[in-house]
């Protein structure tokens, strides 16, 4: 990973590198373009800050600031913060109370997963926001006006500095403003309020909007699109519901803004034909990197020279755990399972798994087998139970064959019962299927959306789930390793196109919102002559890696845990094969089919959504979940919303685990880390007593 450092000016000589916060900072490694990737690392030892007012002090500075895009996706935060405590993911095979059941762990000095995310994600947004305000400073006082960069290098200043105090914003709500480079250490600091936060973010962003070129001359740079992506993310969040108490004079301009921006962006960056097209990862910087639907993305890659402490860990913290399971011992194509976050039975059930494309596409449900002397055996008990011709003592399946799948059904379902004595047995129609099997209901359970049904564990801290793909990657360099070599998609123009839509329901105008959803699910449909028990997800990367095949990456005759196929017909209760085309069944053609709509209907009823004005918004973020699931957007949306309290309530059950605190005037924030109030001072020069600290923190904490 290419970290921004900063090195403490009186230790030079030992070159001590700490993150800077709000504390300030003096210098910094720099990185340096190569014919790669622009992100590429080069230390340089810097005598001061004065390099910075060189040319090609700011050319360095304005590459080095872009290493703090990917610090999002670099460790657990990337989980505890953004994606834990919602209607999408609880916690899986490793718990998270702090952040999934908002127990009393969550707080100024909360550790978990074995360290800090709070005060990281607080520390490093500033680092960053510090080099934003040295850009801003310096290109207007040392850079040629007449250079072609001039223009970039400023808007690259203006859009850091907004995208890092929307992520401070939307994360801690109001938050000191500091838009100069530290002079020294500083220690006093007043919270602004949020509605010059807001102010100063668009501001921001228009700025660099204005400054940016439509274009970038290398990839991963930021452009005037992305300037405008998340322009109108700042403001369709001023326009939300969590801001309400003070934001009434900005919505009618904001949504107006919301939809001019994001128009442009999908102009600019068209959504791509196939959603699969979006997880199609073969290799490190390769074509699928850089589809036109992605606005944006961290620059991660295979050179370990830019690995850092960390790396993209995403492909950690999804997977289900599978090597315990007779018959599989992890490779690089199945991933290292850390499983964090497994989807509730709300993902599950939002998606119309018969024509929308987007949850097969999404999703892991069949594993293959890459040991085959641990493969299980048929048995003097459940041999009788096999297949026809099934004989005691050989194996249930070998190497190469399919060993793992997870049936998706619904409650109602009669095919499938539990074999005694067996966690993975299960009974289809009387026969005991070969496989480790997982089923989400058996037959007599009833719906529920949290609870004990099948044996796929709903219910509690659990192993086994439908796991999210689009973080694979099986072009790592060993088991092992932690570090991901794929990019990380911090924007792409489907958000756009839901922004837009989402702008159209608040101004009660359903006509446009819908044209624009269908946008989205025109591509969801399967297109005509599709195979739909295809599978492809990054797992696939260990084809093409040299690191993988014969260097220790699990891959030999027996093999390999990615399959290349999903069980969308056996979970679909073993419908036809079918190729004919899906969207027509997906395309909504007036306001009735979102009121009444089979799938969504449901989710209505459970968290009270009656009015038609309630189904519209409560639509639209079903949609942004079978759209953008898991891509860590969901904490923040239901937060600005003000849905997270009932979806959470609803759909995770880290609420009925008990440990659970949720309290509305408290948790639609984090807190404010409690290093950094032991850290400042007050206006007096003195550090802050327990009132003061009390008054800078977000209330309850």
């Amino acid at each position: 990973m290419n970290v921004l450092h900063f090195i403490e000016k009186k230790k030079m000589k030992n070159y001590k590198i700490l993150l800077a916060s709000l504390l300030g900072a003096a210098g910094l490694f720099v990185l340096n373009s190569c014919s790669k990737k622009f992100l590429n690392e080069e230390q340089i030892t810097i005598p001061d800050t004065d390099y910075f007012k060189t040319e090609k002090g700011l050319d360095d500075l304005s590459i080095g600031v872009y290493s703090k895009l990917k610090f999002k996706f670099n460790y657990t935060w990337a989980m505890g913060l953004f994606n834990l405590g919602v209607d999408e993911f609880t916690d899986a095979n490793n718990p998270s109370p702090s952040f999934n059941s908002y127990s009393m762990d969550l707080n100024p000095a909360e550790s978990t997963y074995g360290g800090s995310n709070i005060a990281p994600v607080f520390d490093n947004m500033y680092s960053g926001i510090e080099s934003a305000n040295t850009l801003i400073q310096n290109v207007p006082l040392y850079y040629d006006k007449s250079s072609s960069n001039y223009n970039t290098r400023l808007g690259e200043g203006y859009f850091m500095r907004g995208y890092f105090y929307l992520q401070l914003l939307v994360q801690f709500g109001a938050v000191p403003l500091k838009l100069t480079p530290s002079q020294g250490v500083q220690t006093f600091f007043k919270r602004a309020t949020e509605e010059e936060c807001f102010l100063q973010i668009v501001s921001d962003l228009k700025q660099a909007y204005d400054l940016l070129p439509p274009s970038a001359t290398e990839f991963g740079r930021v452009t005037k699109w992305a300037a405008a992506h998340y322009l109108s993310k700042a403001q369709l969040t001023r326009a939300s519901e969590l801001y309400a108490g003070w934001n009434a004079s900005f919505v009618a301009a904001d949504l107006d803004a919301v939809i001019k921006y994001s128009s442009e962006v999908v102009n600019a960056h068209p959504l791509v034909d196939d959603y699969v097209k979006l997880w199609d990862y073969q290799r490190a910087n390769g074509a699928n990197e850089k589809v036109s639907e992605v606005v944006l993305s961290a620059q991660f890659s295979d050179d370990q020279a830019t690995w850092g402490r960390y790396g993209n860990q995403m492909h950690l913290y999804y997977p289900a755990v599978y090597q315990d399971l007779a018959g599989t011992s992890r490779d690089i194509s199945g991933g290292r399972e850390f499983s964090y976050a497994r989807a509730t039975n709300y993902t599950m059930d939002v998606f119309d798994r018969v024509n929308d494309s987007r949850f097969w596409k999404s999703f892991i449900t069949m594993y293959g087998s890459n040991n085959t002397n641990g493969a299980p055996l048929w048995n003097a008990n459940n041999a009788a139970l096999g297949p026809a011709g099934t004989v005691a003592g050989t194996k249930r399946f070998k190497g190469g064959e399919l060993a793992i799948k997870y049936i998706v059904n619904n409650a109602g379902d009669a095919r499938y019962k539990a074999v005694a004595s067996d966690a993975t047995g299960v009974l289809k129609n009387g026969v005991m299927q070969n496989t480790h099997t997982f089923v989400r209901y058996f037959e007599g359970q009833p719906q529920a959306w949290v609870g004990v049904h099948g044996n796929n564990g709903y219910f509690g801290v659990q192993s086994r789930s439908v796991a999210l793909s689009k973080f694979r990657d099986g072009y790592r360099i060993n088991i092992a390793s932690q570090f991901g070599t794929r990019d990380a998609i911090m924007a792409r123009s489907a958000e756009d196109v839901l922004m837009v839509a989402e702008a159209y329901i608040r101004k009660e105008d359903y006509v446009n919102a819908i044209q624009w959803i269908n946008k989205l699910r025109a591509r969801a449909g399967y297109k005509a002559g599709e195979d739909r028990a295809k599978n492809v997800d990054g797992g696939q990367a260990y084809k093409n890696n040299s690191y993988a095949v014969g260097k220790g990456g699990g891959f030999s005759a027996d093999g390999a845990i990615y399959w290349e196929r999903n069980s969308y017909y056996e979970s679909n209760n073993d419908m036809a094969v079918s190729t004919s085309e899906t969207a027509s069944n997906l395309l909504i053609n007036s306001v009735n089919d979102i009121y009444n709509s089979v799938v969504d209907k449901p989710i209505y009823e459970k968290i009270g959504a009656t009015s038609n004005a309630q189904k519209m918004m409560s639509f639209l973020l079903n949609e942004r979940t079978r759209e953008l699931c898991g891509e860590l957007y969901r904490w923040e949306d239901l937060a600005r919303t003000k849905t997270l309290e009932s979806r959470w309530k609803a759909f995770n059950d880290g609420f009925v685990r008990g440990n659970t605190a949720f309290n509305p005037s408290t948790h639609y924030y984090r807190p404010i880390p409690q290093s950094f109030l032991d850290a400042i001072t007050n206006e007096s020069g003195a550090a802050l007593s327990p009132a003061e600290k009390q008054a800078m923190q977000n209330p309850g904490y």
